[in-house]
């Protein structure tokens, strides 16, 4: 009997056609796009008068470029993101695509509207022109970001020359202590092994600590994934997954029932082998933030900063220094303290439902530290009303929380949401680049619950010391 890794059936179940021992024809269940990979992918089709095959396996949205201060009709004023936005526009009803404008109520961010509209399903194979589409994996999909000459691909054949990935596992056992979240854990996963950790590899994640997350913390874990290099992240459907889904799909009783009963096939086969295996104690977590400048440059919240000779490797040191010098700080000092400017709560990465509970809980009857602007990004549409129907908006205004529009926002200097030069901001997001949330602008990942926390403080701070993070 052929013993086989999740990954591979999901890959095995979409192969159309075998082209050689690495790769194969791969068959897409369903294609996102964006404003900003697609416009050339279009231009290709009409060029070669082609059309999109299958425009109903297709969803637009308008999400990197949108700015998210209140206004109503939203307007995109920048020449050039508004171009952007209206070729998107035109090519998707020239071709009958679903669009997700700016003023639609189900806009928002690709990675969280998706999920939530019900178009993420265990066993899919889901693309787009975006490196966080990883997020998928949380719901037992192979989801992953593919370049603008592959959008074309898709468009005009729903499938995708791909090359196959090896496989990882990664295991993770024990509950996450007081004041940790999905976050803490995928920035500490990536700390140690590196942000080419999982290069080549499509990682599935196990154990306990995993069983026990929440549909929206696995979106969470899976997203950053990408951040370690993988090509790919699941999670095997569960019980967890299958709640999500139905209340997200609107499926009839009996199709509910033979989908259901489909999706428990799909984990690894017992003594199936992995290329490669990590194990993980989550029980001995703490709160996580970024030092430096790439996701894995990485420490809990009561470690002191490194220094470039604590690493092995000259370019390790190099690497170091050169981030210190960027974003400001000293080694071998704690970074408990570190004062912010700014501080952003939204993204792919944290901007659903429950990250904004997370961050009201904590809030809650407190301020918004003087000198600091702290700016809450809903994830979309629907997440805001929620938030707003639960009076979660109006804990957030009250703390001295700006509420925005939601769209990608602070996560990357691409719309008018950016940090000054020298500006250093406590985010939420899932990058911590060189220039990404503007130029000369110096970001901390952490958690919700961390950022809220240096919101209120005006400083890097544990967030166990700040009372509950519910």
């Amino acid at each position: 009997m052929h013993r086989r890794t999740l990954y591979q059936k999901l890959v095995e179940s979409h192969t159309v056609k075998r082209i050689d021992e690495d790769n194969v024809l791969l068959y897409v269940d369903l294609h996102v796009m964006n404003e900003y990979t697609s416009p050339q992918a279009f231009s290709g089709l009409q060029a070669r008068d082609r059309p999109v095959r299958r425009p109903a396996q297709q969803l637009a949205v308008v999400s990197h470029v949108i700015p998210t201060h209140a206004e109503s009709p939203r307007m995109i004023r920048d020449a050039a993101s508004l171009h952007q936005a209206e070729n998107l526009a035109r090519n998707c009803a020239q071709s009958g695509i679903r669009l997700l404008g700016a003023n639609d109520p189900e806009q928002g961010i690709e990675h969280i509207v998706a999920p939530e509209l019900g178009l993420v399903r265990p066993g899919m194979v889901i693309l787009c022109g975006d490196s966080h589409t990883t997020t998928y994996g949380a719901l037992g999909a192979l989801g992953f970001g593919i370049g603008t000459s592959e959008v074309e691909h898709v468009l005009a054949t729903q499938t995708l020359v791909y090359r196959v990935a090896r496989t990882m596992r990664i295991h993770v056992d024990g509950a996450l202590p007081f004041g940790t979240s999905s976050k803490d854990l995928i920035v500490w996963m990536i700390g140690r092994i590196g942000a080419q950790g999982a290069r080549g590899y499509a990682v599935e994640f196990t154990g306990s600590t995993v069983d026990a997350m929440s549909a929206e913390a696995r979106m969470t874990l899976c997203n950053m994934t990408v951040e370690a290099g993988a090509r790919a992240a699941l999670i095997a459907p569960d019980e967890t997954t299958f709640d999500y889904v139905r209340e997200h799909a609107g499926f009839s009783a009996e199709t509910w029932r033979e989908a259901s009963q489909a999706w428990r096939t799909l984990h690894t086969d017992e003594g199936a082998v992995y290329d490669a295996q990590f194990e993980f104690d989550a029980s001995r977590l703490a709160p996580c933030v970024t030092w430096g400048t790439s996701p894995d440059q990485a420490m809990e919240i009561d470690a002191l900063v490194p220094a470039p000779h604590d690493f092995d490797t000259a370019e390790a040191a190099e690497s170091t220094k050169r981030a210190l010098d960027y974003i400001g700080l000293s080694a071998h000092r704690p970074i408990v303290g570190t004062p912010v400017d700014r501080v952003f709560i939204g993204s792919c990465t944290n901007g659903r439902i429950e990250d904004l509970r997370m961050v009201a809980g904590l809030v809650a009857g407190k301020r918004v530290a003087t000198g600091v602007r702290a700016m809450v990004v809903p994830g979309s549409g629907r997440v805001k009303r929620q938030a707003e129907t639960e009076g979660i908006a109006q804990v957030l205004v009250d703390a001295g929380f700006e509420w925005r529009e939601p769209g990608c926002s602070m996560c990357l200097a691409m719309n008018d949401d950016v940090l000054a030069e020298g500006e250093r901001c406590a985010s939420i997001t899932n990058r911590n680049f060189e220039g990404r949330q503007g130029r000369g602008g110096r970001t901390h990942l952490m958690s919700p619950a961390m950022a809220a926390a240096a919101a209120i403080a005006g400083c890097i701070v544990d967030v166990r010391t700040m009372g509950s993070t519910q």
